[in-house]
């Protein structure tokens, strides 16, 4: 297995932003609601739930759309991202339900100090110490709160990741051809991410693989942490 390359933990270049908000994200956002919705098809009809790194917030409109009856906050550190969030979020009418704001973690704030579900997509790969994700899943999530972390799993070695980014990225702009291959030279492996769980006294959060180059932390918060 190849040594893990980080990449920088903010992405914060307008152009960049842009890119993200004007791609077409539609089938792994749509596996990542309909992963949610497979591990916790009992949620309240009514709650208030957190997305973790939200940058241009289309996991979380798609999460309000499935889920109607919540509110839904967004907290992400990059201001050029969360300009093309609040966007999306205007166009979509949501304004009354959506919430994004910037935050820098683990120490920034979110808007409410505790909810019922707390989810996550992409950012793990992103921190230089991802104990930093797992402080924050701790510190937001209420007792018994679902929490639901979607993230890339770090390849083999780099032609297992150019096989990645040919076979998913073919037809994507440059630069987000050049972040996908990035991105899964900075993931962390299945069993990195199992140790981390572990080591936030989270163990009880199952830790599997969903596809070639994706992997899932799903369960319930303890009331012991």
């Amino acid at each position: 297995m190849m040594e893990r390359v980080a990449e920088p933990e903010l992405m914060d270049d307008e152009a960049q932003a842009r890119a993200y908000a004007e791609a077409d994200f539609t089938a792994p956002h749509d596996h990542f609601v309909a992963l949610l919705r497979e591990c916790f098809p009992h949620l309240a009809p009514q709650g208030v739930a957190l997305d973790l790194g939200c940058g241009p917030g289309d996991v979380t409109l798609r999460v309000a759309r499935a889920l109607p009856g919540w509110s839904i906050d967004g907290i992400d550190g990059s201001l050029a991202m969360l300009r093309h969030g609040q966007d999306a979020v205007s166009r979509a009418g949501l304004a009354d339900r959506v919430d994004l704001r910037q935050a820098y973690l683990p120490d920034g704030r979110a808007p409410r100090p505790r909810y019922d579900l707390v989810f996550s997509n992409s950012l793990l790969h992103h921190l230089a110490d991802p104990m930093a994700l797992w402080r924050c899943v701790i510190r937001w999530a209420s007792a018994g709160a679902a929490v639901f972390v979607m993230d890339l799993m770090r390849p083999i070695n780099r032609e297992a990741a150019r096989h990645l980014v040919a076979a998913y990225g073919a037809n994507e702009p440059e630069v987000l051809r050049r972040d996908f291959f990035n991105s899964l030279l900075a993931a962390y492996t299945l069993g990195e991410v199992t140790q981390q769980v572990k080591a936030a006294g989270m163990g009880q959060l199952a830790v599997r693989p969903v596809s070639d180059r994706h992997l899932v932390v799903s369960g319930e918060r303890s009331s012991q942490l």
